[in-house]
């Protein structure tokens, strides 16, 4: 009921603002979107060079310019270790007897479940609540305070005795995660130049997603052995804990991001980081900022009900549901992948080889993808890897051979990882700087709160129709998605950032 409330008042909106919602674009058609022949050019800026926008559009694509957007990557590398070790270690807690099946949990169901539903319970917490601190402290702060945070309680919670407290760290290790995952995504935006933006979000996930196969692989070594008299999966938990710590104290160095700096009207320390990324990237420092009057008449500190503004409340429904439904398609696939295996007929340890395989495809797919980011609206791409979804998550609950379920695994997996790049990068895009973070973690928490119930529910469904049925859901899923994003989202490619 509540997700046919939101596409009904979507189309509602549609009929009585389809005029109105993008008045800063040229030439808009019936449909809300700008024609593709008359976008700027892919290598251009409309921004005039005096500008933070036009300095940054500017910037070219540099081994600075990489380096700078690797550094932020490392950070949710860690971020995705840790959202993916859910599906793994929870193998390990089983076999040691913290975790139990069915009415035996904790909280009367799987304590796999419960554990999942923690971490996205505490996901959904940092993405609503707490994210939107840094359109009010900053980007850079926010996501240092909350990469310490994740860093501390993971390491507290790998040595924890019962299945209550592992929950509860669990519940607190997915509030630092949500901070750093949204803050991460403004933080990237605001900083690479248009032509560039979808490219930059592909490199970026193909850094982070390079942490899948890692936990796949670590598991599959540690998971099942007990080593200097700890179980394997407090060891997969102390490793991302501590590299999340050494990453942090790498990334002390990274600058504010310029386009908040201005919005706050620091005109003069935006200059000064804005020379610093060009002379990263080897050509000179720009002329200083002029002080922009349209943006100095924005407040300094976005309030939750401008989302809801006329020309943002179509686009903030839409993401609600977009979100919704893609966390269900995403880590239903990705977290319950070794469940789904074994209940296709693959032994525990077979099932974590196999899924080590099938995750290879998560930084594949973002490198290979990167090469090509730019050269389609991300909200195509985002119907089109959702389409790629449905197709061979049908084909996988049919397969019982390893090689097809591997392949097939493979390939949803890429879907996946196109899907994720392309959608964190186009949330970010369709919001003015002021409350980019606000509306990015309050529309990104209800991917955080489906994931919640959705744990549960997948969890029943497998119980009751296996494989088959977990697919039918994710399936369903992804055809929600197509529908949102293919209907009402508007277009962004090539454009500033100021001017969707």
């Amino acid at each position: 009921m509540i997700i046919l409330l939101f596409l009904r008042l979507l189309t509602v909106d549609v009929l009585h603002n389809r005029l109105r919602v993008f008045p800063t674009l040229p030439e808009v058609d019936a449909d809300m979107t700008t024609h593709s022949t008359r976008l700027p050019p892919m290598h251009a800026s409309s921004a005039a060079r005096n500008s933070v926008a036009g300095r940054i559009d500017a910037l070219p694509a540099s081994a600075g310019l990489w380096r700078f957007i690797t550094l932020l990557a490392l950070g949710g590398f860690f971020e995705l270790y840790d959202l993916f070790e859910t599906g793994y270690i929870s193998t390990g807690l089983l076999a040691a007897g913290v975790f139990h099946t069915g009415e035996a949990g904790v909280l009367g169901f799987s304590d796999q479940a419960a554990f999942a539903s923690a971490t996205f319970l505490g996901l959904f917490f940092g993405a609503s609540l707490l994210a939107p601190y840094a359109d009010r402290f900053g980007r850079r702060l926010t996501f240092m305070c909350a990469l310490l945070w994740y860093g501390l309680f993971s390491l507290l919670m790998a040595f924890q005795q019962s299945a209550e407290m592992i929950i509860l760290f669990r519940f607190l290790v997915g509030i630092g995660l949500g901070v750093e995952l949204v803050t991460i995504d403004t933080y990237l935006s605001e900083w690479v130049p248009s032509h560039l933006r979808s490219r930059a979000f592909a490199y970026a996930f193909f850094v982070q997603f390079l942490s899948v196969p890692a936990v796949a692989l670590m598991s599959w070594w540690l998971v099942p052995q007990t080593v200097f008299g700890l179980e394997g999966w407090r060891w997969v938990v102390i490793a991302g804990a501590l590299c999340s710590l050494v990453i942090w104290l790498v990334r002390r160095n990274l600058p504010e991001s310029a386009r908040w700096l201005a919005q706050q009207g620091r005109y003069q320390a935006a200059h000064e980081v804005l020379s610093a990324m060009e002379q990263r990237c080897g050509i000179p420092a720009g002329p200083a900022i002029l002080p922009d009057d349209e943006a100095a008449q924005l407040p300094k500190r976005g309030r939750f009900r401008e989302i809801w503004a006329p020309a943002y409340r179509q686009r903030t429904l839409m993401l609600v549901v977009m979100n919704f439904f893609q966390a269900i398609g995403f880590f239903g696939f990705g977290n319950w992948l070794p469940a789904l295996l074994s209940g296709r007929g693959a032994t525990v340890t077979h099932s974590l080889l196999y899924a080590f395989f099938i995750t290879l495809a998560y930084p594949l797919g973002s490198l290979i993808c990167s090469r090509y980011a730019d050269k389609l609206e991300n909200k195509w791409q985002i119907v089109l890897s959702s389409l790629m979804t449905v197709v061979f998550g049908t084909l996988f609950a049919f397969q019982t051979q390893p090689v097809l379920l591997i392949l097939c695994g493979f390939l949803i997996t890429w879907s996946n990882a196109w899907l994720t790049f392309s959608f964190h990068a186009y949330q970010t895009e369709i919001f003015p700087t002021h409350i980019r973070a606000r509306a990015v973690g309050f529309c990104y928490s209800f991917s955080r709160l489906s994931t919640v119930f959705s744990s549960i529910l997948i969890g029943v469904i497998l119980q009751y129709a296996g494989t088959p049925g977990v697919i039918t859901f994710i399936v369903l899923s992804m055809l929600m998605v197509m529908l949102s994003v293919g209907i009402y989202g508007p277009k962004t490619r090539g454009i500033d950032l100021e001017n969707i």
